[in-house]
């Protein structure tokens, strides 16, 4: 549309001068925007004659601005995710344009926006938001593949007559005044997201706000475009990792299972771990818990990928291998390890595996150096001590003999990996003794429930203020009724 400049002082947000009225601006043919009627609140001033204070005045309001746009751009810059990536934009441009609420929403592979992020918005504000009509979304507009608007505002939302019915109850119940919003978009990506910041007034940025917005948002477009990308790939990873584990567990009787998994982040992970429970064809179970890592393709920090195929192979032949001499769980491991050095030489394991006859609740088990698993009982916690062994894939012939118990009625075996023993203590035999001791001290009603006994572990030991989590915390345990 076009428009002109105004010879009138710009009018700041809130001034009676301003004009209402949503104004849906397409994408300017030329570097600054040519403003129109519906945008008399933005004249620019370079376009009058000034004396020379003036002049001053206003170079030293653009190095301002300019100094003002690096520290935005250089905490962009420091962002690390997308979660962080997000709020940076809404805070900077919420900073920049004198908006103390916004929201924003990311466009969806398949089309269509995502789950909002908001800024000074509570969850039942989104929640109202959410409730606009596409039809009526202004965020729906800038995330148009086609005819894109560079920009739509509105001076006062719920008296505005171009806005919808809907998107004016919403404003007149959160208390909205004006509107300013703009999309993220790159040539190569098409539209990324698109945000809108809300006046508690009726009110709308000046021109000298509206510039530094805008470009603001050319520099945030290709970052958030490649943070987007590491999040996608992080899911499908994630996706996978889940995919290779088992998505329920047996119900075998006399035995009650539950599991825990908390995956660590694919920037730094090396390893991946799994666990499993195998109905096995006389009625017992097998159970076992292991964690892969070396120096396979795409090994070391952020190889959770390769070392999340690696472990569904190994999970895989594990399931085999229990099938064909599930009671000997010193074959089972055996057949492992010569199978991990012909196919995974590259590549480690450590491991735990027991055959359980639930109705006489017999355990035999073996490890591969692994962490020993902890027997939980009415009178306290105990570990089940496995003899000294090295892991799968170190040695060249492993060996380590089986251990048999009986457990008594009520009983729980829990298995565990590494991961999670280090995040409950400053070192790997500090943490298995807080975790068992965490065990001990549980409440009756948790130690008598699975489930539950293993949200407690991870509740103690995963809230630890530790730093990020290098490696995946999983628990499986095992009930005898």
């Amino acid at each position: 549309m076009n428009e002109s400049h105004p010879s009138s002082t710009p009018s700041e947000p809130g001034e009676p001068g301003c004009v209402s009225g949503l104004s849906v601006l397409d994408p300017p043919g030329r570097h600054r925007p040519v403003l129109g009627p519906a945008e008399q609140q933005c004249p620019t001033p370079e376009s009058r004659t000034a004396p020379p204070t003036a002049v001053q005045d206003r170079l030293a309001g653009r190095l301002s601005d300019f100094t003002s746009l690096h520290e935005h751009t250089e905490r962009l810059a420091r962002a690390r995710g997308l979660d962080a990536t997000l709020t940076a934009v809404l805070e900077s441009v919420g900073a920049l344009l004198g908006a103390r609420r916004a929201l924003l929403v990311t466009a969806m592979p398949g089309g269509g926006p995502s789950q909002p992020v908001g800024l000074g918005l509570d969850r039942a504000s989104l929640g109202a938001l959410e409730t606009v009509p596409p039809e009526q979304s202004l965020l729906g507009r800038l995330l148009r593949e086609h005819d894109r608007p560079a920009r739509v505002r509105s001076h006062d939302l719920a008296g505005d007559p171009a806005i919808g019915t809907r998107l004016r109850e919403v404003a007149v119940h959160l208390g909205l005044g004006g509107c300013y919003g703009l999309p993220l978009a790159t040539e190569e990506d098409g539209p990324l997201a698109s945000a809108l910041w809300f006046y508690d007034e009726p009110a709308g940025p000046t021109e000298r706000q509206c510039e530094l917005a805008r470009r603001y948002c050319e520099v945030a477009a290709p970052l958030l475009a490649k943070q987007l990308d590491t999040d996608r790939a992080r899911r499908t990873t994630e996706a996978l990792r889940r995919g290779l584990l088992p998505d329920h567990l047996p119900r075998p009787a006399g035995l009650r299972l539950a599991a825990r998994l908390v995956p660590a982040g694919l920037d730094r992970s090396a390893g991946s771990d799994w666990y499993d429970a195998i109905p096995l064809p006389d009625g017992t179970v097998g159970l076992t818990v292991g964690s892969v890592s070396g120096d396979g393709l795409g090994a070391g920090p952020g190889s959770a990928p390769g070392a999340a195929a690696a472990m569904g192979r190994i999970r895989a032949a594990l399931r085999a291998y229990a099938v064909l001499e599930g009671e000997d769980p010193v074959s089972v491991l055996g057949d492992l390890e010569l199978l991990l050095k012909t196919t995974e030489p590259a590549r480690t394991a450590t491991a735990v595996y027991a055959w359980v006859e639930p109705e006489e609740r017999r355990i035999t088990l073996a490890g591969a150096g692994h962490c020993p698993p902890v027997l939980v009982g009415r009178h306290g916690a105990e570990f089940v001590e496995t003899s000294l062994s090295a892991p799968l894939g170190m040695l060249a012939c492993w060996e380590a003999p089986g251990v048999e118990l009986t457990a008594e009625p009520g009983d729980t075996l829990v298995l565990y990996t590494d991961g999670l023993a280090r995040r409950c203590g400053p070192t790997l035999h500090a943490g298995q003794a807080n975790l068992r001791r965490a065990a001990a001290d549980a409440p009756r009603d948790v130690r008598i429930d699975p489930d539950r006994l293993c949200a407690h572990l991870l509740a103690v030991c995963a809230g630890r203020d530790t730093g990020p989590a290098t490696d995946d915390l999983m628990l499986l345990a095992a009930r005898f009724e």
